[in-house]
Protein backbone atom coordinates (compact mmCIF):
# COMPACT_ATOMS: atom_id res chain seq x y z
CA UNK A 1 0.00 0.00 0.00
CA UNK A 2 1.28 3.69 -0.87
CA UNK A 3 2.22 5.97 1.28
CA UNK A 4 -0.64 8.20 -0.08
CA UNK A 5 -3.18 5.48 0.00
CA UNK A 6 -2.59 4.78 3.71
CA UNK A 7 -2.80 8.38 4.82
CA UNK A 8 -6.70 8.42 2.72
CA UNK A 9 -7.67 5.19 4.32
CA UNK A 10 -6.95 6.06 7.54
CA UNK A 11 -8.63 9.55 6.94
CA UNK A 12 -5.72 11.39 7.17
CA UNK A 13 -6.60 13.32 3.95
CA UNK A 14 -9.60 14.01 2.61
CA UNK A 15 -10.37 12.52 -1.08
CA UNK A 16 -10.85 16.09 -2.64
CA UNK A 17 -8.07 17.39 -0.75
CA UNK A 18 -9.83 19.01 2.09
CA UNK A 19 -10.80 18.14 5.63
CA UNK A 20 -13.85 19.07 7.87
CA UNK A 21 -12.50 20.06 10.88
CA UNK A 22 -15.43 20.46 14.29
CA UNK A 23 -14.36 22.88 16.65
CA UNK A 24 -15.99 25.82 18.44
CA UNK A 25 -16.64 29.55 17.05
CA UNK A 26 -18.26 32.37 17.86
CA UNK A 27 -21.71 32.08 15.55
CA UNK A 28 -24.09 35.15 17.01
CA UNK A 29 -22.58 38.56 18.28
CA UNK A 30 -24.70 41.20 19.06
CA UNK A 31 -24.71 44.61 21.17
CA UNK A 32 -26.96 46.71 23.18
CA UNK A 33 -26.95 50.00 25.08
CA UNK A 34 -29.18 51.02 27.23
CA UNK A 35 -30.53 53.88 29.39
CA UNK A 36 -32.58 53.39 32.60
CA UNK A 37 -34.46 56.30 34.78
CA UNK A 38 -34.36 54.92 38.52
CA UNK A 39 -36.60 56.44 41.12
CA UNK A 40 -35.16 56.60 44.45
CA UNK A 41 -37.52 57.18 47.80
CA UNK A 42 -35.17 59.03 50.11
CA UNK A 43 -35.83 59.25 53.97
CA UNK A 44 -35.79 63.05 53.81
CA UNK A 45 -36.99 65.83 51.49
CA UNK A 46 -33.88 66.39 49.32
CA UNK A 47 -32.61 69.88 48.91
CA UNK A 48 -29.93 69.23 46.45
CA UNK A 49 -27.99 66.59 44.63
CA UNK A 50 -24.48 66.46 45.49
CA UNK A 51 -23.61 63.04 43.86
CA UNK A 52 -24.70 59.78 42.60
CA UNK A 53 -22.12 56.78 41.41
CA UNK A 54 -23.86 52.84 40.94
CA UNK A 55 -21.46 50.26 42.54
CA UNK A 56 -21.79 46.29 42.75
CA UNK A 57 -22.70 45.41 39.06
CA UNK A 58 -23.93 41.50 39.01
CA UNK A 59 -24.85 39.94 35.80
CA UNK A 60 -25.93 36.51 34.26
CA UNK A 61 -26.52 35.38 31.10
CA UNK A 62 -28.60 33.16 28.89
CA UNK A 63 -28.96 32.18 25.44
CA UNK A 64 -32.86 32.06 23.96
CA UNK A 65 -33.61 31.83 20.49
CA UNK A 66 -31.76 34.53 18.33
CA UNK A 67 -31.48 36.47 21.38
CA UNK A 68 -28.88 37.14 24.80
CA UNK A 69 -30.89 37.58 28.20
CA UNK A 70 -28.90 39.59 30.16
CA UNK A 71 -30.15 39.78 33.63
CA UNK A 72 -28.49 41.84 36.84
CA UNK A 73 -28.51 43.75 39.66
CA UNK A 74 -26.43 47.41 40.91
CA UNK A 75 -26.71 49.81 43.91
CA UNK A 76 -27.42 52.99 43.30
CA UNK A 77 -25.90 55.19 45.31
CA UNK A 78 -27.31 58.92 45.76
CA UNK A 79 -25.50 61.69 48.08
CA UNK A 80 -27.99 64.24 49.07
CA UNK A 81 -28.89 67.21 51.10
CA UNK A 82 -31.96 68.06 53.31
CA UNK A 83 -33.08 71.13 55.50
CA UNK A 84 -32.78 73.62 53.41
CA UNK A 85 -29.02 72.30 52.77
CA UNK A 86 -27.82 71.73 56.07
CA UNK A 87 -27.69 68.19 56.50
CA UNK A 88 -26.67 65.48 54.17
CA UNK A 89 -27.47 61.37 53.29
CA UNK A 90 -26.69 58.53 51.17
CA UNK A 91 -29.32 56.67 49.72
CA UNK A 92 -29.03 53.66 48.56
CA UNK A 93 -30.79 51.53 46.44
CA UNK A 94 -30.41 48.05 45.00
CA UNK A 95 -32.24 47.69 41.43
CA UNK A 96 -32.66 45.27 38.53
CA UNK A 97 -32.55 44.51 34.93
CA UNK A 98 -33.39 42.57 32.25
CA UNK A 99 -31.92 43.50 28.98
CA UNK A 100 -32.64 41.66 25.85
CA UNK A 101 -29.77 41.67 23.08
CA UNK A 102 -30.48 40.68 19.78
CA UNK A 103 -28.07 38.87 17.72
CA UNK A 104 -26.86 41.11 14.61
CA UNK A 105 -24.36 38.23 13.38
CA UNK A 106 -25.94 34.61 13.00
CA UNK A 107 -24.48 31.72 11.94
CA UNK A 108 -27.06 28.94 11.47
CA UNK A 109 -25.00 25.96 10.17
CA UNK A 110 -24.25 25.27 14.64
CA UNK A 111 -23.71 21.49 14.93
CA UNK A 112 -24.85 21.34 18.52
CA UNK A 113 -27.49 22.49 20.54
CA UNK A 114 -25.45 23.13 23.25
CA UNK A 115 -24.29 26.60 23.28
CA UNK A 116 -22.31 29.20 25.70
CA UNK A 117 -22.70 32.70 26.22
CA UNK A 118 -20.08 34.72 26.64
CA UNK A 119 -21.02 38.72 27.48
CA UNK A 120 -18.54 41.31 28.53
CA UNK A 121 -19.67 45.11 29.38
CA UNK A 122 -18.41 47.81 26.79
CA UNK A 123 -19.75 50.30 29.57
CA UNK A 124 -20.22 49.44 33.14
CA UNK A 125 -23.34 50.85 34.57
CA UNK A 126 -22.80 54.38 35.32
CA UNK A 127 -25.26 57.45 36.41
CA UNK A 128 -25.24 59.99 33.74
CA UNK A 129 -27.69 62.86 35.88
CA UNK A 130 -29.65 62.55 39.15
CA UNK A 131 -32.20 65.15 39.79
CA UNK A 132 -35.08 66.12 42.05
CA UNK A 133 -38.63 64.55 40.68
CA UNK A 134 -41.31 67.89 40.23
CA UNK A 135 -43.05 66.74 43.50
CA UNK A 136 -39.88 66.98 45.11
CA UNK A 137 -40.25 64.24 47.17
CA UNK A 138 -38.05 61.53 45.44
CA UNK A 139 -34.56 61.58 43.26
CA UNK A 140 -34.37 60.40 39.64
CA UNK A 141 -31.03 58.88 38.14
CA UNK A 142 -30.74 58.09 34.76
CA UNK A 143 -27.87 55.13 34.30
CA UNK A 144 -26.67 53.80 31.42
CA UNK A 145 -25.17 50.21 30.14
CA UNK A 146 -23.44 48.47 26.82
CA UNK A 147 -23.07 44.76 26.61
CA UNK A 148 -21.34 42.69 24.25
CA UNK A 149 -22.40 39.38 23.48
CA UNK A 150 -21.34 36.20 21.61
CA UNK A 151 -22.93 32.62 21.43
CA UNK A 152 -20.13 30.14 21.04
CA UNK A 153 -21.42 26.60 19.30
CA UNK A 154 -20.03 23.72 17.64
CA UNK A 155 -19.36 23.98 13.73
CA UNK A 156 -17.39 22.69 10.82
CA UNK A 157 -14.86 24.35 8.89
CA UNK A 158 -13.31 23.14 5.87
CA UNK A 159 -8.97 23.59 5.31
CA UNK A 160 -7.06 22.28 2.67
CA UNK A 161 -4.88 19.69 3.47
CA UNK A 162 -1.40 19.33 1.56
CA UNK A 163 -1.56 15.39 -0.07
CA UNK A 164 2.24 15.42 -0.03
CA UNK A 165 4.81 16.51 2.84
CA UNK A 166 3.26 19.31 4.82
CA UNK A 167 6.45 21.15 4.99
CA UNK A 168 9.25 21.14 2.51
CA UNK A 169 12.88 21.10 3.20
CA UNK A 170 14.80 24.21 3.10
CA UNK A 171 18.64 23.91 3.68
CA UNK A 172 18.99 27.32 3.21
CA UNK A 173 18.23 28.59 6.92
CA UNK A 174 21.17 26.74 7.87
CA UNK A 175 23.39 28.81 5.67
CA UNK A 176 21.78 31.69 6.50
CA UNK A 177 22.48 31.58 10.79
CA UNK A 178 26.26 30.60 9.70
CA UNK A 179 26.65 33.53 8.10
CA UNK A 180 24.68 35.31 11.16
CA UNK A 181 27.43 33.81 13.23
CA UNK A 182 29.91 34.98 11.43
CA UNK A 183 29.19 38.21 11.73
CA UNK A 184 29.05 39.20 15.51
CA UNK A 185 31.68 41.09 17.04
CA UNK A 186 33.81 38.77 19.77
CA UNK A 187 34.76 42.03 20.87
CA UNK A 188 31.01 43.08 22.08
CA UNK A 189 30.80 40.86 24.91
CA UNK A 190 31.63 42.20 27.95
CA UNK A 191 32.79 40.59 31.38
CA UNK A 192 35.02 37.38 31.44
CA UNK A 193 33.71 33.83 31.32
CA UNK A 194 34.88 32.45 34.64
CA UNK A 195 34.96 28.08 35.09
Amino acid sequence: MTEKKAKRRFGLVADNGYREIITKAICGKGKKFSQTAHTVSPSHKPSSILGCWVINHKYKTHYQKDCVIVEGSYDVNIWYSYSNNTKTEVVTETVTYRDQVALTIKDKKVISDQLEVAARTLQEPNCLEANISPNGNKIVAQVEREFLVEVIGETKVRVRVDDDDLFEEDDDWEDELEEAFEDLDSDFLVGEVEE
